[in-house]
């Protein structure tokens, strides 16, 4: 009787140790998420499932064009790119992104860019004329979906505060037959 006992108290143990591992797990380093809508196309498509980085922030500065998941204004949480970081100054002019008064290409955004038959994919825009500012404050970020002509972000709930900023994610883990890292440039 008393070894039966001891092998369930051992089946409990490592049980218990397994699930408080899997929360501290979910919890500070890793969770799923889930693409919602279409403002991350083609790059992401809605539904996807990816795995978010909690712990990718807590080591080093974002870098430009990461994708990242942050708590938005509206109680939910977005996926979108980083395009501006603290003390930068972004415009975009004749669908080119100028970053600091330096022209950068984005290659994630050429198959749409091919499409759109009825002007430029980006409108023309200053950090100024979007936030009222003329650099992204220190401790935020300015984001924007690649989906450009559909997606909410920095253009309109303003900067990202790094402290809503979730983690990174360039991994998809389903639907299976679309499993793939996302590659930042």
């Amino acid at each position: 009787m008393t070894k039966k006992k001891n092998e369930l108290w051992e089946w409990t143990k490592a049980l218990l140790i397994a699930v408080a591992l899997a929360a501290v797990i979910r919890y500070f380093l890793f969770a799923p998420i889930v693409v919602d809508g279409l403002s991350m196309m083609p790059t992401l498509k809605d539904q996807d499932r990816m795995i978010v980085n909690k712990f990718s922030y807590e080591i080093g500065q974002p870098k430009r064009f990461d994708i990242i998941v942050f708590h938005a204004p509206e109680k939910k949480d977005y996926i979108k790119r980083v395009i501006g970081l603290p003390g930068d100054t972004i415009e975009y002019k004749d669908d080119t992104l100028y970053v600091n008064g330096k022209a950068y290409k984005e290659p994630y955004l050429n198959e749409y860019k091919n499409q759109v038959e009825d002007g430029p994919l980006t409108g023309s825009f200053t950090l100024e004329e979007k936030i009222g500012r003329k650099t992204v404050p220190k401790g935020e970020l300015f984001v924007m979906g690649d989906n450009r002509r559909f997606s909410k972000d920095s253009r309109h709930i303003g900067t990202v505060p790094m402290s809503k900023v979730i983690g990174k994610t360039s991994v998809v883990y389903w639907p299976i037959k679309d499993a793939h890292i996302v590659k930042v440039k």
